[in-house]
């Protein structure tokens, strides 16, 4: 796209060539400030009524409560005026991945697709943190005696392990397992990081590629996975994989549920083979109520919430904000999906 360039600044306002754009009302609300005249804001209703637009945000309250397998109307609509629309050209997400379907399918067209990676990495790898220490600590069994009023020293029913002194093998060393590996080295534990490829990562840490996953999985008191969700880690987990942690080992999941086998997983937790988890995604989101991993006394499971926080729409915003300007521009975008 020819242009002149565009400019944004801390609270300032995009400036460049004409752009139509569909963002939802609540969006709109919070960005009429810093858009320019020559950014046409598109609401949802005149998309459905067959208004053009050039380039799309699916700000959070686009998705709201939909998951990736259960979309309500809402969403259903906004993704449907996206698909619909020949004239599109780029989608900006909120979501660190774009492995939703429609994104897929939006990609497969030639429709650029970038997201907000980095915007929560520090709120999920506190999330990842607190997690492993809930389960470090044997809050699940505390937790359970509070219920049933029932003093319950742990001192009568197995000490926690110390963690200096421990491994965490980090699966995926973007801004999230850099941060929570920092986090666990002060801590005292030895870290490994898995990545795509061989490779040096930050100071002393030691580093394995995917491939390797298996050689290094019997030294893992800790398998925390935090990478993408590609065609290479799908499945990444499998019940081969969870076989070769040592007995007593536990599992941090931040990434994506499809990551695990989930029914292998099941299966190791409610025999003892693997101590705990600490859950955010699963395979099917929703979590259905029919799943073990609701009641097993040795799993946390949350909502895929490990991300949330109040400061993030801001942060997702600005993100925006700055490629919108690079488009105008005619400058490369930020967090391609690839």
């Amino acid at each position: 796209m020819e242009s002149d360039r565009a400019a944004v600044g801390g609270g300032g306002r995009v400036t460049g060539p004409a752009v139509r754009l569909l963002l939802s009302d609540a969006a709109r609300e919070r960005l009429a400030a810093r858009l320019g005249p020559e950014v046409l804001a598109v609401p949802p209703e005149a998309a459905s009524a067959g208004a053009a637009f050039d380039i799309a945000f699916v700000s959070r309250d686009v998705t709201g409560l939909s998951t990736k397998h259960d979309i309500l109307p809402d969403t259903r609509r906004f993704y449907d005026a996206m698909l619909a629309m020949p004239a599109l050209r780029w989608v900006h997400v909120h979501s660190a991945g774009a492995d939703r379907q429609v994104f897929v399918d939006l990609r497969a067209r030639g429709v650029q697709v970038s997201t907000s990676a980095g915007s929560n990495a520090a709120v999920v790898a506190q999330t990842a943190l607190a997690g492993l220490l809930a389960l470090a600590r044997q809050f699940p069994r505390l937790l359970a005696a509070q219920r049933e009023a029932r003093w319950a020293p742990l001192i009568g029913s197995g000490l926690p392990r110390d963690l200096a002194g421990q491994t965490a093998v980090v699966v995926g060393w973007g801004a999230i397992g850099r941060q929570l590996g920092g986090w666990l080295a002060v801590l005292g534990l030895k870290v490994v990081a898995v990545r795509r490829e061989r490779g040096s990562a930050d100071g002393a840490v030691e580093t394995a590629a995917y491939d390797d996953l298996p050689s290094v999985l019997p030294r893992a008191d800790w398998l925390v996975l935090a990478c993408p969700l590609t065609a290479r880690t799908r499945g990444l987990v499998d019940a081969a994989a969870l076989a070769r942690l040592p007995a007593g080992a536990h599992l941090v999941n931040v990434a994506r549920g499809e990551v695990v086998d989930e029914p292998a997983l099941v299966a190791a937790l409610q025999q003892g083979r693997l101590a705990g988890a600490y859950l955010d995604v699963f395979a099917h989101e929703p979590l259905p109520a029919a799943s073990p991993l609701w009641r097993l006394p040795n799993v946390i499971a949350t909502p895929h919430s490990a991300g949330f926080s109040d400061g993030h729409a801001a942060r997702v915003d600005a993100m925006f904000l700055d490629n919108l300007a690079r488009w105008q521009a005619g400058q490369p975008l930020a967090n391609v999906a690839a």
